[in-house]
């Protein structure tokens, strides 16, 4: 199958992503935004980076690039959707998913690694962890913080829409362990179908062993084969 990156002015991961895919037997294409999207596409990544130098908000000019029309009308039709730090950012800007992704609690751009608990394993993006595995990714953003509000997070945790939450290395979700505020330590979500998802750490780097942890290649395995 045939899984296109979009790449938008400043997106600085999409590299990282066609690789990693690559690296677990899938055929990944970089396509500009500008381009269109390919009629043979079988899945998308929205790749994270800086789009439009995250002008008036991350990932707010991005989502009005035609492109996203495109992208939005194939994940209705169920074409699988992953949107990456600033590809989260740009989804839930699109209104593939619901929230949003503002400035870290700590007014500042963090770059580490974090621990994250799997919330609902019964997903494509999770199904190959346990539910409340403890997995290992690192994350680079500025705005990060998850917020929606009470009522609706409170149906997405219902609905089983919350993918991961940060947590501490024993799986232990605190204030502590949340790296930018996000409201219940939110750290990825899906859209109203199960295909179409959203996270701020960054699977793809943790996907290649030679860059020492593998912990990704699960999320990036949630494209059908």
């Amino acid at each position: 199958m045939t899984i296109a990156v979009i790449q938008f002015g400043g997106s600085n991961c999409d590299r990282d992503s066609v690789q990693a895919l690559e690296s677990l037997g899938f055929d990944a294409e970089l396509v500009w935004h500008e381009d269109g999207l390919p009629e043979d596409v079988d899945g998308v990544v929205l790749p994270g980076g800086f789009s439009y130098g995250d002008y008036l908000r991350a990932g707010a000019m991005a989502a009005r690039s035609p492109i996203m029309a495109e992208v939005r009308e194939a994940a209705s039709e169920g074409t699988p959707v992953l949107g990456i730090c600033n590809g989260a950012q740009v989804g839930c800007e699109s209104s593939l998913t619901p929230g949003a992704f503002t400035t870290n609690e700590s007014a500042r751009f963090q770059c580490e690694h974090v621990y994250l608990r799997v919330e609902n394993a019964d997903t494509p993006w999770t199904s190959q962890y346990e539910e409340g595995e403890v997995v290992e990714l690192p994350i680079a953003h500025g705005e990060g913080r998850y917020e929606i509000t009470d009522e609706r997070l409170d149906e997405l945790e219902t609905e089983g829409r919350i993918l991961f939450k940060y947590c501490d290395e024993d799986g232990t979700v605190t204030p502590e362990a949340n790296p930018n505020g996000s409201k219940h330590s939110v750290a990825g979500v899906t859209g109203d179908s199960e295909h179409v998802a959203v996270m701020m750490p960054h699977p793809e780097r943790a996907t290649l062993s030679d860059l020492g942890r593998t912990d990704g290649q699960g999320v990036l395995a949630g494209f059908p084969e």
